[in-house]
């Protein structure tokens, strides 16, 4: 039964996410701890007649990379892939080669790209059972009201109370979790939708962090306590031995990257609880905010940074403009 599953989670990723066809050529990056989803990938998009190949990472060199490794660069400009997927772990600092490797595909390739960074089976097992079809219209519903608000409020029952302040000249982004246009891209499991945050104030109370954090501490068992002053972290609190230290002290290793640079809010209302792998949790309706990189070409942050770690904060209620769009995490009016 479980195995049936995973074939299903798998196949709703390559056929219906990304909409593999046989006239398309599938290239698929994963790493050695994830092979077996790799290679599950690829036998997939096989499956439909596509031409389909499944490398390591680790035949490019000694992880974690700092720049995109020139000899992947001419790989995929040789298989020329209309389709590709990066299903590997995440490793500290590689930021720096995924936005790179992810530029590369979307605007000189044009590829269609499902990043499924850290992902597990569990995730295969649950995120992408989802209905997209379904996923993708409450994105598209929210991201609409979004778009036309100026000021949210945030709170949780575990503490999280953040007053945010949005900018007509910074975009939100739908991620629906469809992706059949060249150039298009998402995280998959999929189901948010974000911006770059004019300004965040506020306690920011999280149970699950990003990057490299989501693989070693899973879910936290005490939250992480973020004090955010002008959308600059001031100070982070945890009773779990050493994660604020290292939290902080990561955050404020680089320019920008102890700025709210993601405001983002879960849309996969086909997820119900925590699963300590930062990929799908962070679409649990909800909110959660990055430190760091704002994706600028995304959002049109005119800044940047050489971190991107996300501390979701799942449930609550969110409040648009005054207007309830969230309760105890579930969606009111769409």
């Amino acid at each position: 039964m479980m195995e049936k599953r995973f074939i299903r989670g798998i196949d709703n990723a390559v056929r219906v996410c990304m909409g593999v066809t046989a006239s398309d050529r599938v290239f698929v990056l994963t790493d050695r701890a994830t092979a077996r989803i790799g290679e599950a990938l690829c036998a997939a998009a096989a499956a439909t007649g596509a031409t389909a190949e499944v490398t390591a990472l680790e035949n490019y060199g000694k992880r974690p990379f700092r720049a995109l490794p020139p000899a992947l660069r001419e790989d995929l400009k040789g298989f020329a892939p209309t389709v590709t997927f990066f299903a590997a772990r995440g490793e500290p600092g590689e930021i720096a080669f995924r936005i790179p490797l992810l530029l590369l595909l979307t605007d000189e390739l044009h590829v269609r790209h499902g990043h499924m960074i850290g992902i597990d089976e569990r995730l295969i097992l649950e995120g992408m059972q989802a209905d997209y079809v379904e996923v993708a219209r409450l994105t598209n519903a929210v991201c609409d009201r979004a778009r036309r608000a100026s000021t949210l409020r945030a709170t949780s029952p575990g503490g999280t109370d953040l007053t945010v302040r949005f900018s007509p000249r910074l975009r939100w982004k739908a991620c629906t979790g469809l992706y059949h246009e060249q150039g298009s891209w998402g995280n998959l499991p999929e189901g948010e939708v974000f911006t770059c945050p004019e300004r965040v104030d506020g306690v920011l109370v999280g149970e699950v962090i990003g990057d490299y954090f989501s693989e070693k501490y899973g879910v936290l068992r005490s939250p992480v306590v973020v004090r955010i002053e002008n959308s600059r972290v001031r100070a982070v609190e945890c009773a779990e031995h050493g994660v604020a230290a290292e939290l902080e002290g990561y955050l404020r290793s680089t320019e920008n990257g102890d700025r709210a640079g993601e405001f983002a809010i879960g849309t996969n209302v086909a997820l119900t609880a925590l699963s300590g792998n930062l990929l799908q949790d962070e679409k649990i309706p909800g909110v959660h905010i990055a430190f760091g990189n704002p994706y600028p070409e995304e959002t049109g942050a005119d800044w940047s940074a050489t971190v991107h770690v996300d501390v979701v904060s799942a449930r609550g209620d969110i409040d648009l403009d005054g207007q309830l769009l969230l309760r105890a995490g579930r969606f009111v009016g769409l």
